[in-house]
């Protein structure tokens, strides 16, 4: 190899230096056969000659001489717990950081992208970490993000509590172990992102917001944001989170590595507390516990509600979730609204020139800080100038006619941004963010009019294998560019097959052989975990039952009443509306709301503010009561009965309305024939409530 060249258990030693990498995170733990070399699936494949020969490239090539990361995560450290997992309140183990440990081994393994692997490493750190002597410190590895705590005159400013309550409750333990017990004088929630403050619970008590003695401080539109963004298509979201976040595989070298910006999410119990202080300015400068904060806010970054913080007394500036150790997301494989590269870009960029020219450490909601002026700027324009790249070029190409279909096999970083590890996009990729920004300024078509009306996948495909010749000839072809290493080709064509022929399992088996090699071989541990997670299904089907968890009571208690509303539309069978028309009245008098909803053309809407004169039904019941319903812990009916809600006028439409709304499933198909037909069920009692969708933490 070259000089270039560091070997993995080199570049080890500088992240385990000053710590014992004790446990920490998921229910799901390694397959022990995976350190003899063999695969957690028996159908799985190790990794082909010519993955093997990519991987070796690449650590010739790529500029792991650049330690750095590795000095600056070890920097600060002051120890790690004595335990190996974090139990949830419910039983199980919501965070088990030892199932990763597979990693410290020091031995490069070929199933994973040599780079990605380095990031794996970096994001094993685990424990309690000073960032400004005697003012800020982390807890990082607990949970996907780091919890912070910043010193005041009275005790503890928390910054994103972590996802789950018992995460932050252990790190909040932890800390006032190892630096003396100091109470939570106020929270920060950096965005709207779950993992940043679904934990709130586990550091502070509800009462003591409600009073004013512990303030909640977030950016402007943080409630709306956090709520709405994973409503809509949540159940669609939730079952394509199996595939970006690697839901159901085993911690491998074979299966889930790293999440670029933590190991995973943990699995305990979620919360929110509504903050008492919102900032509205781009810039708003407040004073908490003798600490002086200048907050920035940076709306349609990585979350629609997001802001930095800059503390000027200590020089040290808080960059959220815009400047970590990757490029993230613009589009984010579990779907979601396309973000504006270009607009990040400037926030950095306004970061850089309010903060960046003065700051001495830069510090995040993830991965590690960084120090020194010099290097702060370094980071920040590396990834400023990335985002305004990707931006800039794809659209240079787009205007020269590179289409959607086109540019990711087109769009390339400059040579000196891919020499730059924080340039580097483990949490998006390349190709999927080049695809997001044609999205968002020209749509999904390509111009070419065969593309504008295509035949499904299903109906294409039959044809496609009648004109090749037939299944056989498809898998002879397949197998043969498989065995050429041409694993993109190869999925071309099997791909076809298995929509044409979903029960045929030896060209299933093939495409999964394909998809787990290609997976290997892929920086993005969203776009690994995909390859991987279809081919798991392609083998083993999608088991009976297999879920993430789901929101807890405190979102649906967040959730406006027309979000409920609009939710409810989308849930609603047009077929069983078709011929229908009713108008009712919803009254929430605890909270002074008052809504019309009406069905008509096999639609439902609804407005707020406004009542109808003939309305078929008037509902009242207020909003507090109306919670329960949403979260399926009674019923209207149920509410009649105590006296808490009333029906005035025909209840013949809201019954009708209830038969018409489906319960969304979130085990649907993805690839073709991976579930099992259902069987029947007993009829069961339409209900307006729908399990809230898992949040998409920082995806």
């Amino acid at each position: 190899m070259q000089k270039k060249h560091i070997a993995l258990s080199m570049i080890l030693s500088c992240v385990l230096a000053s710590a014992a990498m004790a446990a920490g995170g998921g229910s799901i733990v390694v397959d022990p056969g995976a350190m003899k070399g063999t695969h957690f699936d028996p159908k799985g494949k190790l990794p082909s000659k010519f993955t093997i020969e990519l991987q070796e490239g690449l650590r010739k090539t790529l500029p792991f001489e650049d330690k750095r990361d590795f000095e600056e995560a070890k920097k600060g450290f002051i120890a790690a717990p004595d335990f190996k997992q974090i139990k949830a309140d419910a039983g199980n183990v919501a965070w088990d950081m030892g199932s990763y440990e597979f990693l410290l081994q020091g031995k490069d393994f070929d199933s994973i992208h040599p780079s990605l692997q380095r990031q794996a490493i970096l994001n094993m750190a685990y424990g309690l970490y000073e960032v400004v002597p005697g003012k800020i410190y982390q807890i990082r590895g607990f949970d996907l993000a780091n919890i912070t705590f910043i010193k005041g005159d009275t005790g503890w400013i928390v910054f994103d509590p972590l996802t789950t309550r018992e995460t932050a409750r252990a790190a909040l333990n932890f800390i006032n172990e190892k630096l003396g017990k100091r109470p939570v004088v106020a929270v920060v929630y950096s965005h709207s992102h779950g993992d940043h403050f679904g934990g709130v619970r586990g550091v502070v008590d509800e009462a003591d917001v409600k009073s004013g003695k512990v303030p909640v401080i977030a950016p402007v539109g943080f409630m709306t944001h956090a709520i709405s963004e994973n409503v809509y298509a949540g159940n669609a979201m939730t079952r394509r989170l199996f595939y970006q976040y690697g839901v159901l595989l085993p911690r491998s070298p074979y299966g889930h590595v790293d999440q670029s910006i933590g190991k995973n999410v943990a699995a305990g119990a979620t919360g929110l507390i509504a903050p008492t202080r919102i900032v509205k300015k781009p810039f708003e400068e407040m004073t908490v516990d003798g600490v002086k904060m200048v907050f920035q806010n940076t709306p349609g970054t990585e979350a629609p509600a997001e802001m930095n913080t800059y503390f000027p007394d200590l020089k040290a500036f808080w960059a959220a979730e815009n400047i970590t150790g990757t490029i993230h997301n613009i589009y984010t494989l579990r779907g979601a609204l396309v973000r504006d590269a270009l607009l990040w870009s400037k926030g950095i960029n306004e970061a850089l020139y309010h903060f960046g020219k003065d700051a001495d450490v830069m510090f995040a909601s993830h991965s590690w800080p960084r120090w020194g002026n010099d290097r702060i700027q370094e980071v920040m324009r590396t990834q400023r100038d990335t985002y305004a790249n990707l931006n800039n070029e794809v659209l240079h190409l787009a205007n020269q006619g590179v289409t959607i279909n086109e540019i990711h096999n087109v769009y390339r970083l400059p040579k000196s941004l891919q020499n730059q590890w924080a340039a580097h996009s483990y949490h998006g990729s390349e190709e999927h963010n080049s695809r997001a920004v044609i999205n968002r300024y020209l749509g999904y078509w390509d111009a070419n009019p065969a593309t504008l009306i295509p035949l499904s996948p299903e109906d294409s495909a039959p044809l496609y294998v009648d004109m090749m010749g037939g299944s056989q000839k498809i898998m002879d072809k397949g197998k043969q560019l498989y065995d050429q290493g041409k694993y993109l080709y190869a999925m071309e064509l099997l791909n076809k097959l298995v929509y044409a022929e979903p029960k045929n399992q030896p060209a299933k088996n093939l495409l999964a052989d394909i998809f787990e090699q290609i997976g290997y071989q892929k920086e993005s541990p969203s776009v690994r975990n995909s390859f991987l997670a279809a081919a798991y299904e392609l083998r083993n089907g999608l088991p009976q039952g297999a879920s993430p968890k789901t929101t807890g009571p405190d979102v649906i208690r967040a959730m406006s009443t027309d979000l409920w509303l609009d939710f409810l539309a989308i849930r609603l069978d047009p077929a069983a509306a078709e011929g229908k028309h009713f108008v009712m009245n919803l009254v929430t008098p605890d909270n002074n709301e008052k809504y019309v909803v009406e069905l008509s053309n096999s639609t439902l809407t609804s407005i707020q503010g406004f009542q109808a004169k003939n309305a078929d039904l008037t509902i009242t019941i207020n909003r507090s009561e109306l919670n329960d319903i949403m979260m399926g812990a009674a019923t209207f009916d149920d509410k009649i009965k105590a006296g808490k809600a009333k029906f005035e006028g025909n209840r013949k439409p809201f019954d009708e309305l209830k038969q018409m709304i489906v319960t969304f499933d979130m085990g649907f198909e993805i690839m073709p024939g991976t579930v099992a037909p259902k069987q029947k069920a007993a009829p069961q009692e339409k209900s307006f409530a729908q399990p809230a969708p898992a949040d998409s933490t920082g995806g």
